[in-house]
């Protein structure tokens, strides 16, 4: 832990918890609610200590091509409870790209959300993963804001934030972006910063986004990687302050990742050790 001064001051006035989770893991909490806007509290989590399918008192999934591959001429199908494409099992959420053929698609996976379960305004998530290796293999860490699905909002309007993206095609080139109406990747006006992992593969990492009603700053294990300020000109540019959920997925193929698959890379599996939610 690195301490500072205020730090130093809260431990001494209040009740600190740490507790530990099946696999060791420290989770601190905070007793004293008075805290709440100095010390950040855990709200939400999930350690993925219980096997089987994910949680659906926490997961959702979107299933399907979506609209021109999710918008994105992805080539996968995302399926609904199967466990050949998500469960949780060794004290992981593993998620699977397989090539396996359905619904008119070469390729089957998962993209769990947590719309219609939890949302947030401002705080900070951390999302410890492991994320695969393949070109055309596309894992994200990423974020909507609710009224996406609002006719007279939708994608920008919403606001998207990219914790995490990797396509292969860059191997450890791990990207970060933020996408409003004014800054989003069909007008090349997205905010967008990355940097290169070596053990991206083969390593867990923390992916981390830290949001208040000013700026919000991505980082990568605890390295500061892109931060986007609020300029205060309404909801074009900073629609950051409505409620926003979480999705993690892998796509195959795509605007983003190209159309070439390593089919070698496949089943791809993205590990998830814990996501965890402060405010």
């Amino acid at each position: 832990m690195r301490f500072s001064p205020t730090t130093l001051i809260l431990i001494v006035i209040a009740p600190f918890i740490f507790s530990q989770n099946a696999k060791g893991h420290s989770i601190l909490s905070i007793s004293n609610p008075l805290l709440i806007d100095t010390v950040k509290k855990l709200v939400w989590s999930d350690e993925f200590d219980i096997p089987g399918l994910p949680n659906k008192s926490k997961w959702a999934y979107d299933i399907g091509t979506g609209n021109n591959g999710w918008g994105n001429n992805e080539l996968e199908y995302y399926t609904n409870d199967s466990l050949s494409n998500a469960k949780v099992s060794g004290g992981y959420l593993i998620l699977t790209a397989l090539q396996q053929k359905l619904g008119g698609r070469e390729y089957t996976s998962a993209r769990l959300v947590t719309r219609g379960k939890a949302s947030w305004t401002h705080g900070r998530i951390i999302v410890r993963a492991k994320i695969p290796k393949g070109v055309g293999i596309w894992p994200a860490i990423w974020m909507l804001g609710n009224n996406i699905d609002n006719k007279d909002i939708g994608w920008p309007l919403c606001g998207e934030i990219d914790l995490m993206e990797h396509t292969g095609t860059k191997p450890g080139n791990i990207q970060a972006s933020i996408h409003t109406k004014s800054n989003n990747w069909i007008l090349g006006t997205q905010k967008t910063d990355s940097i290169y992992i070596a053990d991206y593969g083969d390593a867990f990492h923390d992916y981390q986004l830290d949001w208040d009603k000013n700026k919000m700053t991505i980082s990568i294990d605890e390295k500061k990687l892109l931060t986007y300020h609020n300029d205060g000109k309404g909801k074009n540019s900073w629609p950051f302050d409505d409620p926003i959920y979480l999705l993690l997925n892998i796509a195959v193929g795509g605007n983003y990742s190209g159309f070439t698959i390593d089919k070698k890379a496949l089943p791809a599996k993205m590990l998830v050790d814990y996501v965890r939610v402060y405010q």
